[in-house]
């Protein structure tokens, strides 16, 4: 009788703990997932299975732009640039104040930027099912210590229950 009532309280938690608008049915479910069987996923594993050739190109694109080695890379293209208008092309380059130079960077940021944020915009969705797994396997811990805990306490019960027994039955034989 106390463990159902145990198991009716921890259900009781998990619903007060989840505050979600869940049908009866799938809620069950989930406080039995969270009690019985495993839950943990690897967030990184199930994201790139559905990554479309896009997203992938993004996060490729965005890993580089975020580089030493692009920095360097187009800053050397800058000096490059600045270098071959200002002394080696004298008619028909770009002169100072580097006009094409400006509308290059322009449409490269114009590009750039967008696909960035396409990426940023998918690492944080994953961040997000991330800390929701966490939360369910924080929950699950704490759900999983309780009963470890009432068990504990029953345990301690039966072995003082036994020790007055024994000291009960070691008084009688005196």
């Amino acid at each position: 009788m106390e463990t159902k009532q145990t198991n009716v309280n921890k259900k009781e938690l998990v619903k007060k703990l989840l505050k979600q608008e869940i049908p009866l049915d799938n809620e069950e479910e989930l406080i039995e997932m969270l009690i019985d069987k495993p839950i943990t996923i690897d967030v990184d594993k199930q994201e790139d299975k559905n990554l479309t050739r896009g997203e992938r190109l993004a996060d490729k694109l965005s890993e580089v732009a975020g580089s030493w080695a692009f920095i360097i890379g187009f800053s050397s293209f800058l000096i490059f640039w600045i270098l071959v208008n200002t002394f080696l092309i004298k008619e028909g380059g770009d002169p100072y104040p580097f006009i094409l130079l400006n509308l290059v960077l322009s449409c490269l940021a114009a590009l750039q930027a967008p696909i960035i944020m396409m990426s940023q915009n998918r690492q944080a969705k994953k961040d997000s099912i991330r800390n929701q797994n966490d939360y369910q396997v924080d929950l699950k811990s704490e759900l999983i210590l309780e009963r470890l805990h009432e068990e504990i306490q029953e345990d301690i019960k039966l072995e003082r229950k036994i020790l007055k027994i024994l000291e009960e039955n070691f008084k009688d034989e005196k």
